[in-house]
């Protein structure tokens, strides 16, 4: 009787323990994330002013860039995105839709000429 319930209690705590590690390997396979590649990077747009930085850095988040700031000194704009998920040239292709030019999206003609006249940059620099 005795070796009966020693046997018992042993397959109780073994059944327990069974039940934690399957519990905890779930839990890690539930809470896995993939960390967010965030990239920071600069390139030109062309523009005059505030109104311009408000159309570019918002063109340039609505295209999933999480930061954007534009200097309308040097006509540089620096972006943060998460690389996982926004593709660099998306974000030029946003801007240039927008009215402005960058260094590797044009405006159409037609967009760049809709803009006010403060904001028509010298096109071709």
């Amino acid at each position: 009787m005795k070796t009966i319930k020693m046997l018992s209690v042993a397959l109780i705590v073994l059944f327990a323990q069974m039940s934690v590690v399957a519990q905890n390997a779930a839990m890690h396979q539930n809470h896995h994330t993939v960390k967010a590649t965030i990239t920071t990077t600069t390139f030109k747009v062309w523009g005059n002013c505030d109104m311009c930085k408000t159309r570019i850095e918002t063109a340039a988040k609505a295209a999933g860039a999480t930061k954007a700031n534009w200097s309308d000194k040097t006509k540089m704009l620096s972006v943060s995105y998460d690389a996982s998920k926004v593709k660099l040239m998306d974000i030029h292709k946003k801007i240039a839709a927008a009215g402005h030019d960058t260094d590797k999206a044009k405006a159409a003609d037609k967009t760049y000429k809709a803009l006010p006249g403060c904001c028509q940059y010298e096109r071709g620099k």
